[in-house]
């Protein structure tokens, strides 16, 4: 592990506060040991963040584990338990709210640092991953050792080694971990590439993560590169959200895709592995489309809009307050108002009792899969067959605004359908909204 040591010797003081993500495996354990044995020396703050995600039946035995070891080590000591209903995609949407917790511990300690123990064998996995599915320059690099945040720094110390050499690390000392046992199942390609291609690479070169190391930082300083010109063109043509189609269409198509790019990334952040080449592309080939107005939906319910010579960054509009007109959602074609009262009992209003629903509520775009319960029906019906059965154009669907709740369920198709939370005039209820075709 000596050159996780180093690093870590060359970045961390006594005042250092870091907040390391622990959740009892060997990776992990193996990040909370070598910082452990450092602080001996050097006296810096450690955090142990451990969520729960309450899935298998060991994490209740992890968490005791990582716990006492804080306490064991003089450690401070956070937990999250996952709470949140995940619908979808368990493993993207839990990462969000993992960070989220470790986002709000580093402002509770004002931690400089977030260590993660991501290693070698998980950035050959993700640059893999991400030339299967598409990705920006950026994208194709994996990740980094250190990402620089606003006021801290993310930090993945193990990145030099792969996943045998840190547990032969563990087993060596002697020190416990845990082992999640849904690691060894194929469901998921990131499993598949670890079980299926990972031995044959590490058989052919040992020291396989630090090729994929070095051509991460290869692509990194060519990305770096290009960067450099870029930034002199967003200067001019990126203002507000705004794009500046008039300059935009005058670079060089390479500088034109970094462009879409560097705007996707300043809508994902922190999941940029959501993104694909097809994403930029769709853009891209809106901006030369013909249409004067296009809504182009994205990953996680954003969307971005093309007006005549102007791209506009739009995202997820989430209903926490409303305006002084009281508008909750308004776009090209629809105007969603709440009411105080009204005696319209049609699809284009709603009445709906937040104590039955999950707060706060948003309105955007359909998802794939979509189904609503519908009002006096038997159960949960298809968004697009209700669509294909009201003989929708296929070109007006992706353009009607939906509402969700915060569990993600369908409340109301404004004009065209109403969910089993809908409220009849004379039940209990305390939102009324309204909604209105502009082009009608």
């Amino acid at each position: 592990m000596d050159k996780s040591i180093n690093f870590l010797k060359s970045i961390l003081n006594k005042n250092s506060i870091i907040v390391v993500g622990t959740s009892g495996g060997p990776d992990s354990m193996c990040l909370l040991h070598l910082l452990c044995d450092l602080k001996k020396s050097i006296n810096f703050k450690i955090i142990v963040a451990h969520m729960n995600h309450k899935v298998r039946k060991e994490a209740d035995v992890e968490e005791k584990y990582v716990e006492q070891f804080a306490r064991d080590n003089n450690l401070d000591y956070e937990l999250y338990t996952l709470k949140e209903k995940i619908k979808s995609n368990f493993h993207s949407e839990s990462r969000i709210i993992r960070y989220k917790f470790f986002e709000d511990i580093i402002k509770k300690y004002n931690a400089n640092y977030l260590m993660t123990a991501h290693h070698g064998d998980d950035l050959i996995e993700t640059i893999l991953m991400r030339i299967q599915r598409g990705s920006t320059l950026k994208g194709y690099s994996g990740f980094k050792l250190i990402t620089n945040k606003y006021n801290y720094d993310i930090i993945k110390p193990l990145i030099f080694y792969s996943k045998e050499e840190i547990k032969k690390y563990m087993d060596d000392n002697n020190y416990k971990y845990f082992i999640d046992k849904t690691n060894n199942e194929d469901d998921y390609l990131r499993n598949r590439y670890r079980h299926n291609v990972l031995d044959v690479l590490h058989k052919e070169n040992k020291d396989i993560q630090l090729k994929y190391l070095k051509y991460s930082n290869t692509i990194l300083e060519a990305d770096e590169f290009i960067n450099n010109y870029l930034n002199s063109i967003l200067k001019k043509a990126y203002n507000k959200n705004e794009l500046d189609l008039d300059i935009f269409i005058n670079e060089d198509k390479i500088i034109q895709k970094r462009i879409i790019e560097y705007i996707l990334s300043t809508i994902y952040i922190d999941d940029l592995y959501l993104v694909t080449d097809k994403n930029r592309d769709i853009i891209i080939d809106s901006i030369y489309n013909k249409k004067p107005n296009i809504i182009i939906k994205l990953p996680n319910n954003h969307i971005i809009k093309k007006e005549y010579n102007k791209l506009i960054v739009d995202k997820k509009q989430v209903i926490n307050k409303i305006n002084n007109n009281n508008v909750f959602f308004e776009d090209n074609n629809y105007i969603i108002k709440e009411l105080k009262n009204t005696s319209d009992n049609s699809n284009n209003t709603i009445r709906l009792n937040s104590k039955e629903i999950k707060m706060p509520l948003s309105i955007h775009y359909r998802n794939d899969g979509d189904k609503i319960y519908i009002k006096n029906s038997k159960g949960y019906s298809k968004v697009k067959n209700i669509f294909i059965d009201l003989k929708i154009p296929i070109d007006k669907r992706d353009n009607i605004p939906i509402l969700y709740d915060s569990n993600n369920e369908i409340l109301w198709i404004p004009t065209i359908k109403k969910s089993k939370y809908s409220k009849d005039e004379n039940e209990e209820y305390d939102i009324i909204l309204n909604c209105e075709e502009k082009n009608k």
